[in-house]
């Protein structure tokens, strides 16, 4: 969650100036979060924790929905 936090409060040109950039943004954290990443007390993704995902995402499996 740090990386969408830190979106709405930096002040740099590193923020996303269009508000469609910035739901890309939130969106992709989101999505890595919930099924690419091994939550350290689940041992396993939310994702998978909630029965929507059989096994750890790859980001290019991530990628691949975009097309």
């Amino acid at each position: 969650m740090r990386m969408s936090i830190r979106r709405f409060t930096r002040l740099t040109n590193g923020h996303s100036k269009k508000l469609e950039n910035h739901e890309a943004a939130i969106a992709l954290h989101y999505m890595h979060y919930n099924f690419c990443r091994i939550h350290a007390s689940l041992r396993v993704t939310p994702a998978m924790e909630a029965g929507l995902a059989h096994h750890v995402w790859s980001i290019e499996e991530m990628v691949r929905l975009l097309d």
